[in-house]
């Protein structure tokens, strides 16, 4: 092979092993026939992990998978260390759907069945239990409304919480906010940033509306009025500014400085239309 052919051969795979440009499929991202027949012959665990796993890769038929065999996995599968670091990462996905599908999974494991009644027996604890039973509750009531089981109800007992002495109660009732997701949990997860005296709480409520939780982007652009108005509050300190800045810029997607003027004049030139957020297509 001579030096100019080795070159561009060179060149060739230094471009495909490259970090930058557009998502290279290393193949076709649908879940193989021989792994679904498999299946059936794995433990309850094995099945969870493998399938949590391709969802995450964005594997064509993981997530119907997941939904087929949840159910059957309730209280035969456990949150190990293997498990739970897909949990993890699942649960920051950029894909609500995988999200979904590592919410399905923590519920198996916690062996609570999606039913009104589950919601019953963890209500009591939910509003007076010590701090682990009730921490465990809230977070437990979050992801079951989430998962379509009343979620009203689990707003409510949410926002019974949001304002408790304890922090650590006020921190899972935010994090259930973010988690339950339907659209009457953006006023409040604004209020808690504005107004709690915890920096930790207030962080948390920035992320549940910026990236994290169960917001969809349609209901995260509905903060961003609000936000801008923060923006502009002088009786905010430091840290909770630049926070509304981060938010800010993880529902927008654009980069601008910290400067409320420079964010208004952007709004006002966009805010009749639809903003295009980056995704992993135009990144």
């Amino acid at each position: 092979m001579g030096r100019g052919t080795a070159r561009a051969a060179w060149e060739e795979i230094a471009q495909l092993l490259s970090l930058q440009g557009k998502p290279e499929p290393a193949s076709a991202n649908v879940l193989s026939e021989h792994e679904i027949e498999a299946l059936d012959e794995m433990p309850a665990q094995s099945q969870a992990q493998l399938l949590l796993e391709r969802s995450i890769n964005h594997y064509r038929g993981a997530n119907d998978q997941i939904a087929t065999r949840v159910d059957r996995w309730r209280g035969k599968i456990k949150l190990d260390q293997s498990l739970n670091s897909l949990f993890m990462t699942a649960l920051n996905s950029d894909d609500l759907r995988v999200r979904a599908a590592a919410i399905e999974i923590d519920l198996a494991c916690r062996d609570l069945e999606k039913s009104s009644a589950t919601v019953d027996r963890l209500e009591p604890d939910a509003h007076t239990g010590e701090q682990g039973p009730r921490a465990n509750a809230l977070w437990d009531i979050a992801l079951l409304g989430n998962r379509g089981v009343q979620p009203e109800r689990a707003l409510q007992i949410l926002l019974g919480s949001i304002h408790d002495s304890n922090v650590n109660i006020r921190y899972w009732a935010v994090e259930g906010l973010a988690y339950l997701g339907t659209n009457e949990t953006v006023a409040p997860l604004l209020q808690v940033f504005h107004d709690d005296p915890s920096p930790m709480i207030r962080e948390r409520a920035a992320c549940g509306l910026a990236q994290s939780g169960m917001l969809n982007e349609r209901q995260r652009r509905a903060a961003v009025p609000q936000l801008l108005d923060f923006a502009d509050d002088t009786a905010l300190d430091p840290e909770t500014h630049k926070w509304v800045f981060q938010a800010l810029r993880d529902i927008t997607g654009q980069t601008l400085p910290h400067d409320p003027a420079a964010w208004r004049t952007w709004y006002t030139a966009n805010s009749d239309r639809q903003w295009n957020p980056v995704t992993r297509d135009n990144q």
